[in-house]
């Protein structure tokens, strides 16, 4: 699933069936290559969704067992969080200092949240190679 398709996407309660907010914004930890929370919009309930909160994430929605699933973020989600740690839009870099070009999309598994791909306009590269995502690039280990 593409974070295009994702964003926007409803959060929803599974015990009162009710509209807990929208995906804003994804947050990824570059060590592990996944995701390790939404940050969550249109909410009273706190503005983050860890990924091991998340009951499923639908084609249609992503159900949570309760509104208590959302919270606000604590510091070492804040630490990946924001515009600075977004990869959409950066420029690619591997570590011998080659532009790929600029961070279109991500692809990940929605089932486990592991990142699969991140997508440029010149084609994919394994997000297995994923080292980090900073202010301006998101860097990458050479191809092998």
């Amino acid at each position: 699933m593409l974070f295009s398709e994702a964003s926007g996407r409803k959060v929803v309660s599974t015990s009162t069936a009710e509209t807990l907010g929208q995906i804003a914004d994804f947050v990824i930890d570059p060590q592990t290559r996944s995701l390790v929370a939404l940050t969550v919009k249109k909410t009273d309930h706190g503005d983050t969704l860890l990924w091991s909160r998340i009951t499923a994430f639908g084609s249609d929605a992503v159900t949570v067992p309760a509104a208590e699933a959302i919270f606000d973020a604590d510091d070492a989600v804040a630490a990946l969080s924001g515009k600075d740690h977004h990869p959409i839009g950066k420029r690619v870099l591997t570590t011998a200092g080659e532009d790929l070009g600029s961070v279109a999309d991500v692809d990940f598994d929605p089932e486990n949240g592991r990142l699969i791909t991140l997508t440029l306009a010149t084609g994919g590269i394994a997000a297995e190679r994923l080292i980090a995502i900073g202010s301006y690039a998101a860097v990458v280990h050479p191809d092998s």
